[in-house]
């Protein structure tokens, strides 16, 4: 009887540990994989536009077809990383999210009608002179996800002329 306790409670110990270790892994993974996805295309600190959606789309999770979708994966190791989303005449959100996926983050077109322009700092460091809007964050490395809504054709080619004038490049000195 000593015995099938001693392994029930290695079995129980085991158990807890196992599952401590995958929830507290599962973000930074999930975020990996993601940011090797949106990265591959057009590399770290640089916006990825994808086409438009479609039923097939499923690069990271399943995107709505009313939406035109631009993703940055940003890297603070060579400093700070400047991102713009222009004007947009319609809903508009920008969110920035950490290595651990927490959005840390996120505006629209309401509280931005003239467009976003901001800089990404590490937490506790300092922020660049005369930046109006600088988000800090916790991690090195995360993903700048810029939706607007763009329900046909026609305003997601509206939407993709747009964005192609955005930036999300490291800040120059």
């Amino acid at each position: 009887m000593k015995r099938l306790i001693k392994y029930a409670v290695l079995a129980f110990v085991v158990a807890v540990v196992t599952h401590l270790a995958t929830v507290l892994a599962a973000p930074y993974v999930l975020m990996d994989v993601a940011m090797a996805r949106v990265s591959k295309a057009d590399g770290i600190n640089h916006w990825t536009h994808p086409p438009r959606t479609t039923e097939t789309s499923r690069k990271v999770v399943r995107p709505s077809p009313d939406l035109a979708y631009s993703a940055c994966v940003y890297d603070l190791d060579g400093g700070p990383v400047h991102v713009t989303a222009s004007a947009w005449d319609d809903y508009m959100s920008v969110s920035v999210f950490a290595h651990n996926s927490d959005n840390i983050f996120v505006i629209n077109d309401r509280q931005a009608p003239q467009g976003v322009d901001m800089i990404i700092v590490r937490k506790g460091e300092p922020h660049p002179p005369g930046a109006a809007l600088v988000v800090e964050s916790p991690s090195r490395r995360g993903i700048v996800l810029q939706r607007r809504v763009a329900p046909t054709q026609e305003r997601w080619e509206a939407a993709n002329a747009a964005r192609r004038h955005d930036i999300c490049e490291q800040l120059k000195s």
